[in-house]
């Protein structure tokens, strides 16, 4: 990097919740933000990630905005605009045309799937399976722990536990998978209430039911293939609408750490 640290470039890969809170921040601090994604993006927490923008064109999140481009040019048009872009580009070939300064890898795959060192001068990994120093520069603390959003700046970060969040006393019985391989079709909103027993989407034709009352904190998007275990659904008990538009803490505390790791090798 030359220059500013405005004029600092970085590329993410993936688009889903966690990226889009490390994206929203980054573009908050006013650096340029390309993020990279799959042709049919998967994400369930649809409201507050810009994966949306690859369907919709555009996508806002809590008042960044991110555009869905085609090409190097169009980037730099978001850029100008002030906007995150959003391009489809599963292997980030990207990369080598607009040159980032930082590459993160967000799609919390729990292993690293092809990111190396030598991507840009600062790559940084969210999660296990990067090992900093070996995979990445930096990694960056993921669980809900007291580690959350630590730089780690030697080694690994913690296991996965496997184990969602505890809301209103339920973990596992929040989240609604898809029983098959199919099409998922919905005609519920996030945000809307949902009790007991309710149909909440169809995978082929056979439903998906909801094991406790609630708000629809996730919902798939309708019309796209999903496979078997996929995560479809997510009801918090506790009912708050709002947080169903809003970044979460756990998110907000992972984008705090790459703000931190960013900083720490280049502003000095």
């Amino acid at each position: 990097m030359t220059g500013r640290l405005s004029d600092l470039i970085v590329l993410i890969k993936g688009a889903g919740e966690v990226a889009s809170a490390v994206a929203h921040r980054l573009a908050r601090s006013n650096f340029k933000v390309c993020m990279t994604e799959m042709s049919e993006p998967q994400a369930v927490t649809r409201t507050v990630t810009f994966s949306e923008a690859v369907y919709d064109g555009e996508k806002v999140v809590d008042g960044v905005t991110a555009a869905r481009v085609d090409s190097t040019a169009g980037i730099r048009e978001a850029w100008a605009a002030k906007k995150v872009a959003v391009i489809v580009d599963p292997a980030a070939r990207v990369r080598n045309e607009i040159k980032p300064d930082v590459v993160v890898d967000a799609r919390m795959l729990k292993k690293n799937l092809d990111t190396t060192m030598s991507e840009a001068p600062l790559v940084i990994g969210l999660g296990p399976g990067f090992v900093a120093g070996r995979d990445v520069h930096v990694v960056i603390e993921t669980n809900h722990s007291e580690n959350l959003g630590k730089v780690i700046l030697e080694g690994p970060a913690e296991k996965n536990t496997g184990i969602p969040v505890n809301i209103g006393g339920y973990t596992f019985e929040r989240a609604l998978h898809a029983p098959e391989d199919g099409l998922f079709s919905s005609s519920l909103k996030i945000g809307q209430r949902v009790k007991k027993g309710d149909i909440v989407g169809r995978v082929d034709g056979q439903p998906v039911r909801t094991e406790i009352d609630g708000i629809l904190r996730a919902l798939f998007r309708d019309g796209v293939m999903v496979q078997r275990g996929t995560k479809v659904a997510e009801v918090d008990p506790e009912g708050n609408r709002e947080i169903c538009f809003a970044i979460r803490d756990r998110m907000r505390a992972i984008g705090g750490g790459v703000l931190e790791a960013i900083l720490m090798k280049f502003n000095n």
